[in-house]
């Protein structure tokens, strides 16, 4: 057998059976087993190579949610799951009663972020701010400060990084080379 994770998990395993999708620090996992309020999911080796789950160790606490339905209400940008690899966080602080956070994208990854643009990290949906080259910043108000695990966060540590699925699609389509 591969690489697996096992995550313990409250609310969210109501319902959840063996075959769903279920978004793990952004990254879409498919649940191969249900133990109790337990949910397990088989890795890839790309999946252990491209997001910080490679990381989690017994205690790490990680971001879940449940994936959309058909009737369901889109509250932010499309979010697919599909991780594009792992941003390094440069700063991590407050600022009045929000959070700054900077980050840098690997090389190449830049092109996708843009300031007014969209960008998931750690599968939160967040509007981009400032952009200096291969940095950027987003501001997190204190509701999702509260409810993520972004609290846990500190300069040094790698965010998965999901770029806009609708950028992609439009330089892919328009010829762009990357």
């Amino acid at each position: 057998k591969g690489w697996s994770l096992e995550v313990e998990v409250g609310s969210i395993v109501l319902g959840v059976k063996i075959g769903d999708s279920v978004a793990v620090n952004g990254c879409c996992l498919t649940v191969t087993e249900v133990k109790g309020k337990r949910l397990i999911f088989d890795l890839l080796d790309e999946t252990k190579e491209k997001t910080n789950l490679q990381s989690a160790h017994v205690g790490t606490r990680v971001n879940l949610e449940s994936s959309l339905r058909a009737d369901g209400k889109v509250g932010g940008h499309f979010v697919t799951g599909h991780i594009d690899g792992t941003a390094s966080v440069l700063k991590w602080a407050r600022s009045g009663e929000d959070w700054e956070l900077e980050a840098e994208v690997p090389e190449g990854m830049e092109r996708y972020v843009v300031p007014k643009g969209c960008v998931a990290i750690d599968g939160i949906s967040l509007t981009i701010g400032r952009v200096e080259g291969r940095r950027f910043n987003v501001w997190i108000i204190p509701h999702t400060y509260e409810v993520t695990t972004l609290r846990d966060r500190k300069a040094g540590d790698q965010v998965n990084l999901e770029c806009d699925l609708l950028a992609k699609y439009v330089e892919k389509m328009s010829g762009a080379k990357k």
